[in-house]
């Protein structure tokens, strides 16, 4: 049964008044066909009204629904032979980070992913899907392996962030993350991330230098996390409400400037209430970009990333000098 969130409360209030007026009529042999068909239509305009209309924040806290799909959960149900490989080789086996080989339709794959925990004790053995540099490490081993042996690339990304504290620091996390952006700009294999729940910062632009990202319907994607930026903007991180709807942080936002190539679909209400159908969409999405950039050459696809990011931004140039006039205009603007 999923969890309602405080914004979806009319709607299962609405619910739960239809399920008891089919008990009370079961219990009494009272026909409340009418009534239950009348609420029945009631609820489908309230829920139809209700998630066409999410605002920035609410597809926020979709995106951090407890309950929300992970990593794990997609690879389970999209690929098959899936081969999970441990460690970095230079420190430890970072659990926030998971990955393996395996296939999709039949086509041998290196896939990767953010993993959060399905509860306390395994998101504190997760760090809550926060990675400490070894989890960044081994994410790159993975796909240094996958461009020896040219398998496609997937990976899958739900991180509010890298781990910020101490340890991380001093096993280099800047360095760590810094190196996968290289690196991947680098390989000569197709390579498609998935923003599956929250995007945030570093740690997840530490998977998601691909050619084609792909964003599902209610997923989020930032440089920070909107708690961070309303801590950092007005010294309350309990706005962060109000930050998600300034911050451009959507699907829809992200098409628009260029970052994301396609949004995926989610069942209503959010892919917590059908992993199955969301898996779906998820793995015909990415099997038909995989089918369009497996024509092209290692050259190629490391062209078609670069330009992919070189593309992204909005930005003037000045065609010509500014007379002498405007630009002391400029100066006494700027002095006022």
């Amino acid at each position: 049964m999923a969890v309602d969130l405080p914004f979806e409360k009319p709607l299962s209030e609405l619910r739960k008044k239809i399920d008891e007026l089919k008990k009370i009529g079961i219990d009494s042999g009272i026909d409340f066909s009418e009534e239950i068909s009348r609420l029945e239509e009631r609820c489908a305009k309230l829920q139809e009204d209700l998630y066409s209309e999410l605002t920035p924040a609410q597809k926020m806290h979709l995106a951090r629904h407890h309950q929300r799909p992970t990593s794990l959960d997609y690879i389970q149900a999209i690929f098959t032979d899936f081969m999970e490989l441990h460690g970095d080789r230079l420190f430890a086996d970072d659990l926030a980070i998971v990955g393996g080989l395996a296939k999709l339709g039949g086509i041998p794959v290196t896939v990767i992913g953010h993993q959060r925990g399905k509860d306390t004790k395994d998101n504190i053995a997760r760090f809550f899907g926060s990675p400490h540099p070894e989890g960044f490490r081994k994410a790159l081993r993975l796909m240094q392996q996958a461009n020896k042996f040219r398998r496609p690339i997937i990976t899958f990304i739900d991180t509010k962030g890298a781990y910020p504290g101490n340890t991380a620091e001093e096993r280099g996390q800047s360095e760590a993350i810094a190196r996968n952006l290289r690196e991947m700009a680098t390989f000569g294999v197709p390579i498609i991330c998935v923003v599956i729940g929250e995007g945030g910062s570093g740690g997840a632009l530490a998977l998601g230098v691909g050619n084609r990202v792909l964003m599902l319907e209610n997923a989020i994607y930032s440089v920070i996390s909107p708690n961070g930026a309303a801590s950092i903007l007005w010294k309350d991180a309990a706005r962060a409400d109000e930050a998600a709807s300034v911050m451009k942080i959507t699907a829809d936002d992200l098409v628009g400037f260029g970052i994301v190539e396609e949004i995926i679909p989610e069942p209503q209400g959010g892919a917590h209430r059908d992993l199955h159908a969301q898996s779906e969409f998820i793995k015909d999405a990415v099997t038909r970009h995989l089918q369009e950039l497996s024509s092209l050459t290692a050259e190629q696809l490391i062209d078609d990333r670069y330009e992919k990011f070189r593309r992204i931004g909005q930005y003037q140039e000045r065609t010509s000098e500014p007379d002498l006039e405007t630009k002391v205009e400029t100066v006494e603007s700027a002095q006022i």
